[in-house]
Order: C-alpha cells, then sequence, then structure tokens
C-alpha cells in the first residue's frame, strides 16, 4: 500500500486507520498498543524523529508473524484533540514507525487509532472495543484465538470487553492503572510473543 493511500484512509476516518489487503479466512491477531509497548513511552509523542523501538520488539513480531497471528497496532492518542499536536503530525508518528518496522522485515496488518477525549464516551478509546470490533469485521478476525498486549490497565479491560486474551508488559508507564487479578505480567513484548507460543 502507497504512503499516500494510507494516509488518505487515516484522514477520511473517526477511527483512524489503515490495512493491507485480507484474504477471506478467519485468522487470529495480536493487537498490540503502541507507546511504552512497541515504542518509548513519552507522553503525547507528535513527532516522528522520536520513536524507538524497545529491544526485542523485532524478534517478538517476526515469531508472532510466523506463526500466523495478524498484528494490528489499537492505540488511544487524545493529544489529537488537546492540540498537543496535529492529527497529520501523528499520521507521520504511526508512518514512520511502520518505516522503522519495514525496513526490518515487519509488516504490520493494521493500525487504528482513537483521537478523542476520554470524556467524549468515544465507542473507539480504548478500553471500549470499538477498534477491535473495527478490526473484526476489516480482517474477518477469530477474536476467540486473538491476543492483546499493552503496558496499562486500558488494555488489558479491552481485551476483557472484546473477548480477547490480554497480556500486561511491564515496559511503558509505571502507573499501569487497575489491573485485573490473574492477567500475566510479561516483561517487554519478547516475552509476551514468546507467552503466547507456548499457551
Amino acid at each position: 500500500m502507497s504512503k499516500n493511500k494510507s494516509e488518505s484512509n487515516i484522514l477520511n476516518h473517526d477511527v483512524g486507520r489503515w490495512t493491507l489487503d485480507v484474504g477471506p479466512e478467519k485468522r487470529p491477531a495480536v493487537f498490540l498498543d503502541r507507546d511504552g509497548t512497541i515504542i518509548d513511552e513519552l507522553g503525547y509523542l507528535g513527532d516522528p524523529d522520536k520513536v524507538v523501538l524497545y529491544p526485542g520488539v523485532h524478534d517478538a513480531l517476526m515469531l508472532l508473524k510466523e506463526a500466523g497471528y495478524l498484528l494490528l497496532i489499537v492505540t488511544n492518542q487524545s493529544g489529537i484533540a488537546r492540540g498537543y499536536f496535529s492529527l497529520e503530525d501523528s499520521v507521520a508518528v504511526n508512518l514512520k514507525l511502520l518505516q522503522i518496522l519495514s525496513d526490518l522485515g515487519v509488516a504490520l496488518d493494521g493500525f487504528y487509532f482513537c483521537p478523542h477525549l476520554p470524556d467524549d464516551g468515544c465507542p473507539c478509546r480504548k478500553p471500549a472495543p470499538g477498534m477491535v470490533q473495527k478490526a473484526e469485521t476489516d480482517f474477518n478476525i477469530n477474536l476467540s484465538n486473538s491476543w492483546i498486549i499493552g503496558d496499562t490497565d486500558k488494555d488489558v479491560l479491552l481485551g476483557y470487553e472484546a473477548g480477547i486474551r490480554p497480556l500486561l508488559v511491564k515496559t511503558g508507564k509505571q502507573d499501569k492503572g487497575t489491573v485485573p487479578l490473574g492477567v500475566p505480567a510479561m516483561a517487554d513484548l519478547r516475552e509476551a510473543a514468546r507467552h503466547i507460543m507456548e499457551t
């Protein structure tokens, strides 16, 4: 998919997204938080030059990809609604992440983000399941065999809301929020990917 088409897809939807074409067969997916899970948690990130992968991310994503999982980003980006950065800035950050991963031989299958404020009542803002539900439609996903990996309770609760298995990573925010008991906590994305392979 070309860069221009990707940008067009994002700018024309309330739930920002772009996706690769997929076939009709139901497939499992791993939904991935962005900041604090894949890249450094820097607060409200609107500068693509500050995108830095955590160690082991490439290995983790390759492992999941080779196992047949779709790789889908789901991320809250209220910095847009707060006026901290523009939609175009956020798109530039996402494209930079895609480019870094592509250069390493990893292709994400889809990218979804919510630009709204916490109090907007948006059905796509985590922990609401809107982004996962949209991805399920776009990709014909088998949710019962899917996972979500993230660094806060919003990601875990999204998993419960959407019917997918959650994993918490210890990277990212120090304050993880109120995480339900029994949710596996992994050191990082690489350990989370290994856990999925062993489950």
